[in-house]
């Protein structure tokens, strides 16, 4: 015999999960939205792409590529836009709220910044001039990603060597003065319990309130491992939250040893199960992003061997274990 609490999931679902899907059950929860990452490759995948513009479950989407460095302005002071207007005027017609990502980032770093040896005057006016182009279109921007060791100490960036932190002041500011409706986030990975790399982040966005610098909130990238979700999260979100700043889950995928089997899919269901709630848990966390909602077009086979399965639709874009899970965390069952 079934409980009340299937009973409910089931007629929020319906037969079909036609009724209230994640978007609509993250929004009935008191988030702004569930999303999804997008590259733009995938866009040409028309099965892709429909169920993608479904704004029952994906109330939010995120340019995973398209507007890095190496790609939004390869060569100084020539930007190309292209890719990211693409996913940008594809948010605007399904009424999908769109996170930038990133402004300033070590990593898919157009080569020229490196190769300059800028002085930390020419520098800032790199980061000034970058920034300052690339916000204006989006809900929420990851203005600074990545910052940090696991440790808890500085990434030794090229931004940090020449600037120090003062490279976070002035990233923020700029893209503060470049559209004051924008939310502005710092983003990484590896944060989403306590530890020492959450802390340095407590510690950085404590200082830079104290200094007046613009600073909306936390992404917390949520690139996790099957059974092995930190214990700590709703602690960490709350503790963000107490300093006066929003968080975001914005990468979520939970990956898994191959090859599937139903034991590490029902694992997988109860991982983000776990995760969403403790994001609802938290007033201030305001949305949840999965990076790419289907295995398909999932980063973790091409990172880590022998891993993947990472995410809520399987490479047929069929509704996993984990979709439910996902579900029955909003509903709070």
């Amino acid at each position: 015999m079934k409980g009340p609490a299937f009973v409910v999931l089931a007629v929020l679902l319906g037969a079909h999960g036609v009724f209230a899907q994640l978007n609509v059950l993250a929004k009935l929860a008191g988030k702004q939205y569930f999303g999804s990452a997008v590259d733009n490759p995938a866009l040409s995948d028309v099965p892709y792409r429909r169920q993608l513009s479904n704004w029952l479950d994906f109330g939010q989407i995120t340019a995973s590529n398209t507007l890095k460095w190496e790609t939004v302005e390869a060569q100084r002071g020539v930007f190309n836009f292209t890719g990211g207007d693409e996913i940008l005027a594809l948010g605007k017609r399904n009424k999908q709220l769109v996170r930038g990502h990133t402004c300033v980032w070590h990593s898919q770093l157009a080569p020229w910044v490196e190769a300059g040896n800028f002085s930390a005057a020419e520098l800032t006016k790199i980061i000034e001039d970058h920034c300052g182009t690339i916000v204006g279109h989006y809900l929420q921007w990851d203005v600074v990603n990545e910052a940090f060791e696991d440790d808890g100490t500085f990434r030794q960036t090229v931004f940090y060597k020449t600037l120090g932190t003062k490279y976070f002041e002035t990233a923020l500011r700029v893209a503060r003065k470049a559209d004051p409706k924008t939310k502005l986030y710092l983003n990484d990975y590896n944060v989403e319990g306590l530890n020492a790399k959450s802390d340095a982040y407590y510690n950085l966005i404590k200082e830079l309130k104290a200094k007046k610098v613009p600073i909306d909130g936390f992404g917390v990238q949520g690139h996790l491992i099957l059974g092995r979700v930190p214990t700590t999260i709703k602690e960490n979100f709350q503790r963000f939250a107490d300093l006066g700043v929003d968080i975001a889950i914005t990468e979520l995928d939970i990956r898994m040893d191959l090859p599937v089997t139903p034991e590490k899919l029902e694992q997988q269901k109860k991982d983000y199960e776990t995760v969403i709630a403790a994001c609802k848990a938290v007033k201030r966390c305001v949305g949840v992003t999965i990076w790419d909602y289907t295995d398909k077009y999932s980063w973790v086979p091409g990172w880590f061997e022998g891993e993947g399965a990472a995410l809520p639709w399987d490479e047929n874009l069929k509704k996993k274990p984990a979709y439910y899970g996902i579900a029955k965390a909003w509903v709070g069952l």
